[in-house]
């Protein structure tokens, strides 16, 4: 890796937030404070938990909702609250990229990049978007309006290319539209996502990814359970397995069915030795399993493949050292108690 350790082109690559974690003083001194409602609500999402440490994820959303990332007064916080050193907190809050370990804009806004975006546009649409902010990945713009990052995987690779904004998706996006969004978000608007809740901005998001809702009441909070869900893309298939008639096939389809015991009144079974391939055939007297061996043995076009194909013939002995596997099962272990190394172990075919 090139990028040096603490930057933001080491975050990139790494995908881990290697970031300094003490902020600039007069940045600490402007964040608002943790009041004695994020304690109670602190307090709230641990009751959910049968393990206080379980409640630590949705607990750092919810210092990031209050505060707009995890500050070093958020991640203490955390870790008093849950009887943690500040050092278990730090590396949770530091391996998850979704925790801002500086202050981050009003909105999110994250580009996907990854392969199929990335060949549909994604990566002309970031470096449209990064040069009109003049600010690299996880990076915030001078006004405070947006952060920029470009995701690896937003997982939505039937709306290629994707922009997410504060995690609401708007899809199928062009250099244009993308630019054209984020020049709205920062004149304060907020355009409609293609599909999902309306969009609020980064704490609000946050403060709903530690469990509790982001709106003011309840209509708006109803609004968001309602937005538009699936669209065309990916329902696609569905559409052309019903003109077509198609259907899967059931869940068991494929799977031997249970034999059923003599006990039960069960067609009468006979041994067939595995070991000998099984029947075999009357005009040559051979296995179909070593007529199979035979004709891979004698198509084999190099040395390599040839010893191979003889090494699995069924006329082949075992390697020195190992004892006979057997026939039909998974790995190497030995024969139950009662079978000889040079003994067939048989099986029971019905008939």
């Amino acid at each position: 890796m090139s990028a040096l350790p603490g930057s933001y082109e080491g975050t990139a690559v790494t995908g881990l937030d290697s970031s300094p974690v003490e902020a600039a003083p007069e940045v600490l001194a402007a964040l608002p404070p943790l009041t004695a409602q994020t304690e109670a609500e602190a307090r709230e999402i641990i009751a959910r938990y049968p393990e206080p440490r379980s409640a630590l994820l949705p607990m750092l959303h919810l210092v990031q909702s209050v505060q707009g990332y995890v500050a070093p007064e958020g991640l203490a916080f955390c870790a008093t609250m849950l009887g943690l050193t500040n050092a278990e907190v730090g590396a949770v809050a530091t391996f998850y990229t979704m925790y801002k370990r500086h202050p981050t804009g009003r909105h999110l806004v994250s580009v996907c990049t990854n392969t199929l975006c990335a060949v549909l546009g994604g990566q002309r649409i970031y470096e449209a978007v990064s040069a009109d902010l003049g600010v690299g990945h996880d990076q915030t713009a001078a006004d405070g309006s947006v952060t920029l990052e470009h995701a690896e995987c937003l997982a939505a690779c039937d709306y290629a290319p994707v922009v997410t904004v504060d995690y609401e998706f708007y899809d199928q996006q062009d250099v244009e539209s993308a630019r054209a969004l984020v020049t709205a978000l920062r004149r304060g608007e907020r355009p409609a996502p293609t599909r999902g809740a309306p969009l609020t901005d980064f704490r609000g998001i946050s403060r709903q990814l530690a469990g509790f809702s982001q709106h003011a009441d309840a209509a708006t909070e109803r609004a968001a359970v309602d937005g538009p869900g699936v669209g065309e893309p990916t329902l696609i298939g569905v559409r052309l397995a019903a003109e077509r008639g198609e259907t899967a096939p059931p869940m068991d389809e494929g799977l031997p069915s249970p034999r059923p015991s003599q006990a039960q009144g069960g067609p009468r079974k006979e041994a067939v030795s595995q070991a000998q391939g099984g029947p075999r055939d009357g005009a040559t007297g051979q296995t179909p399993t070593k007529r199979a061996a035979d004709t891979a043995v004698a198509s084999a076009d190099t040395p390599a493949e040839r010893a191979g194909a003889a090494q699995h013939h069924p006329d082949s002995g075992e390697p020195a050292g190992r004892a006979p596997a057997e026939r039909g099962r998974e790995g190497t272990d030995t024969p139950p108690t009662g079978t000889g190394a040079g003994q067939n172990n048989s099986v029971e075919r019905e008939v």
